[in-house]
Parts: C-alpha cells; sequence; structure tokens
C-alpha cells in the first residue's frame, strides 16, 4: 500500500539595486524546520532583472536546504546502525 506525503517549502526574497537575499524553510512531516539563507549579486552592467537575481538566490538557498537534509537522513542512517539488537 502506498502512502501520500508531503512537504511545505517556502522561499522569500530580499531585494535592492545589485542583491537579492534569500531565506528558504523546508516543513518536515516529523515537524523538523530546516532554514537556510542566501545571496545573488548583480554585475552593474547586466539588467536589471530581479526574476534572474531570485532564481540564482533561490537556488543556492534551496541547494543548502537539500545539503542539510540530505545530512539529517544519514544521522537517522546512522543512529539507527548504532542501536543494539533487540
Amino acid at each position: 500500500m502506498s502512502q501520500v506525503a508531503g512537504w511545505h517549502v517556502e522561499v522569500e526574497f530580499d531585494e535592492n539595486d545589485h542583491r537579492t537575499r534569500s531565506a528558504a524553510m523546508l516543513r518536515l512531516r516529523d515537524g523538523t524546520e530546516l532554514r537556510s539563507r542566501a545571496h545573488a549579486t548583480r554585475h552593474p552592467s547586466d539588467p536589471n532583472e530581479a526574476r534572474i537575481g531570485e532564481e540564482f538566490a533561490g537556488a543556492r538557498a534551496l541547494k543548502e536546504l537539500a545539503e542539510q537534509l540530505e545530512a539529517k537522513g544519514q544521522r537517522e542512517v546512522d543512529a539507527l546502525h548504532t542501536r543494539p539488537p533487540k
């Protein structure tokens, strides 16, 4: 029997003339919340396209969340292997 699961992800942006900051949060089924921050800086000669800065800053924040999630999973697997057998 399959089980349907879901995670909640939020990404917010704060932009000024040359810099886009992002904050990301991932809420897991076990109640854990993982958070990250990242930024992207626009070169002065590049056109002022906010969505491009969002894409770079958002991708970097999500990449950090992915790394945190992988580390969490590895800690949980390690904990299962260090338990004494029943």
